[in-house]
């Protein structure tokens, strides 16, 4: 009797835990369900917007947005069926790859503070390219003007970059109403103006940087954009730490269920083995 109760307790025995293995799961649900949104919100803003000026910011928002929701429901699922079902497979192949993206990331991160003059120059590429394009699309002009506004700034290097567009063009032969102008996001409006002239920005570009100043923001975003960078190191470093913590969790919980299915794998081959050759 004692040797059947010994043999029972060591079959129900698992080296899996409960603990590592829902709170695995529930994890990788919860990513689950954003990865859908993602490609919900990105699909939603292809099929409606079509072929847009967005493209000009070097890849399509509503693109970026599917491959990222289509890379974390992939990742998530092998993480949930993995744990769920304890599958060394599913669960290897998702720890490879949120280790392959968190090196990635990081490998990101350095090149960009390494190479950041190259950095620089294709974000003013990229701003360039948005002026140009600034009148194309509504939600493309409605960022700029964020941006502008935000970081009280106008153009990429200056005021006179908006020049790039056509309907802003400064040359002689430019039939456009808005010639040598700029945004009126470009403005600078004072809390006590009653009226706010929406037309402050017309024929910026004709006066010099001095003369400029009084009305509209001078100094490009470029400029802008670097000193709040470095001006908020720290939120950006707790931004990054904020992305990186879930995805080292992730491969740490995987690793342990990994390795507490391996060990439950062995004990199992050893109380078959056992049974069938008692003396061995």
């Amino acid at each position: 009797m004692g040797r059947r109760g010994a043999a029972r307790s060591d079959e129900e025995f698992s080296f899996v835990s409960p603990v590592v293995k829902y709170l695995l799961f529930f994890f990788n649900m919860i990513f689950w369900m954003i990865s859908l949104v993602l490609m919900s919100i990105g699909v939603y803003a292809r099929v409606t917007k079509h072929e847009t000026a967005m493209a000009c910011l070097t890849v399509d928002p509503s693109i970026l947005l599917m491959i990222v929701g289509v890379l974390m429901f992939f990742i998530t699922f092998c993480g949930c069926v993995g744990s769920l079902r304890e599958n060394i497979c599913l669960l290897q192949t998702f720890c490879i790859c949120l280790t392959i993206i968190f090196l990635l990331q990081l490998a990101a991160g350095i090149l960009g503070f390494v190479f950041s003059d190259k950095v620089r120059h294709k974000v003013t590429e990229m701003i360039n390219n948005a002026i140009e394009h600034y009148r194309d699309d509504l939600d493309l002009q409605n960022l700029i003007d964020y941006g502008q506004k935000e970081f009280a700034c106008c153009g990429g290097l200056s005021y006179k970059d908006w020049s790039k567009n056509i309907y802003f063009n400064c040359t002689d032969d430019n039939p456009s109403r808005e010639r040598c102008s700029v945004p009126f996001s470009c403005c600078l409006i004072s809390k006590d103006e009653r009226v706010i002239n929406t037309m402050c920005g017309h024929m910026m570009q004709d006066l010099d940087h001095n003369q400029a100043g009084a009305f509209i923001n001078t100094n490009g975003c470029i400029d802008k954009l670097v000193n709040w960078i470095h001006s908020n190191l720290f939120l950006l470093g707790g931004i990054a730490l904020g992305l990186a913590i879930p995805q080292l969790v992730g491969i740490l919980l995987s690793q342990v269920l990994i390795n507490q299915i391996q060990d439950q794998i062995k004990l199992q081959d050893y109380n078959v083995q056992h049974r069938s050759d008692p003396w061995s």
